[in-house]
């Protein structure tokens, strides 16, 4: 099976006999939290007993953090897994995405028998979302997926036109789907979640995860927030059984209490993607200025990817993202001393090294 996505260490590990300084998968440089590693050891001391299909201690959690009634939250195995209940659930017909965006709602899209149309993201304008995107949403769009912050772009649309696109799915019938997992690691993420419209906009269904911000990609947490309880049934009755796992559910009511690990995230954030940035930049890519953890940017070289690995880096190739091509790549942004090696191996490949 062909590897679309970022962070295949284990390819990795079993061509070359070690890990890789992986740049391909945007999760937290500081690695999984100390109290959200010993919840889930704790939990396997129970592994005996099926977890709690409910999730019920979770959803307690997530309705106090977000101040959505449990009913309207769901978890799942991760944001994807609820990506691929979505279609099954809603059963749309016509979908709408801004292109480039996560490859996973097409996918989910299409395996629903729902037709993906897409809006074009333009490089000359930023790659932001524009409000011509209104009148691409019609009677006949069931459903629109909008990703904020975008993923791989990075960028984050204007709160007025979130709001106006908002407005127009309520006068049109569509089932908005608003992809926040990557919105704990923007630089104020209270100023931008839509999480306080679910009320106004009650078919509004937003995702989250602890995968990026808490490093948990191996416990495989998610969940949606839904302006109904209706949508968060039909979006459970879609699930397997026990679809969460126990130490997963631990793990996240664990990371709700991890304050401190995320202002520190925060701080090396702020610092270090700038610092990537430019760096890039003096190495001659066309950096997009992304607002997430990282950051999708243009070479003329278009193998990196195939040059850096021999020298033990992982880099995302974005050339399978609709709107993009060759030469398109998107680099998590890490520590400072990560930053510095990824910045200097990829100086000796640019350079013929």
């Amino acid at each position: 099976m062909e590897q679309l996505h970022g962070g295949d260490w284990a390819g990795y590990l079993s061509e070359y006999g070690a890990l890789p300084l992986d740049f391909s998968v945007n999760v937290s440089p500081l690695g999984l939290p100390e109290g959200v590693r010993r919840a889930a050891e704790a939990a396997l001391r129970e592994a005996e007993r099926y977890p709690d299909p409910l999730c019920r201690a979770l959803r307690r959690g997530l309705s106090a953090q977000h101040g959505v009634p449990e009913e309207q939250i769901v978890c799942g195995a991760g944001a994807a897994e609820l990506i691929f209940r979505l279609p099954t659930a809603l059963r749309p017909k016509k979908a709408l995405l801004p292109t480039p965006c996560f490859s996973e709602y097409e996918h989910a899209l299409k395996n629903a028998d729902c037709a993906a149309e897409h809006f074009p993201l333009r490089e000359d304008r930023g790659f932001a979302l524009t409000e011509e995107i209104l009148e691409r949403i019609d009677g006949e769009t069931d459903l629109l997926f909008l990703c904020e912050p975008n993923n791989p772009t990075g960028r984050t649309t204007d709160r007025a036109l979130l709001l106006k696109i908002l407005r127009r799915c309520a006068q049109t019938g569509t089932l908005p789907v608003v992809d926040e997992c990557f919105n704990e690691l923007l630089d104020d993420p209270r100023a931008h979640t839509l999480e306080g419209e679910l009320s106004a906009f009650p078919d509004l269904i937003m995702l989250r995860a602890f995968t990026k911000s808490h490093a948990m990609a191996g416990l495989r947490l998610g969940y949606a927030l839904c302006g109904r309880a209706e949508t968060a049934a039909r979006l459970r009755d879609c699930a397997q059984p026990w679809a969460v796992s126990a130490p997963a559910q631990a793990a996240g009511l664990a990371a709700l209490e991890e304050h401190e690990y995320l202002e520190r995230l925060h701080a090396l954030l702020r610092e270090q993607r700038p610092f990537l940035a430019a760096g890039l930049a003096r190495l001659g890519c066309r950096v997009v200025p992304g607002e997430a953890n990282f950051l999708l940017f243009h070479c003329e070289d278009d193998a990196l990817c195939e040059k850096l690995r021999p020298k033990g880096v992982l880099l995302r190739d974005c050339r399978s993202f609709p709107g993009l091509g060759p030469g398109w790549y998107r680099a998590a942004v890490r520590t400072q001393e990560e930053n510095e090696t990824f910045l200097n191996t990829l100086g000796e490949v640019l350079s013929g090294g």
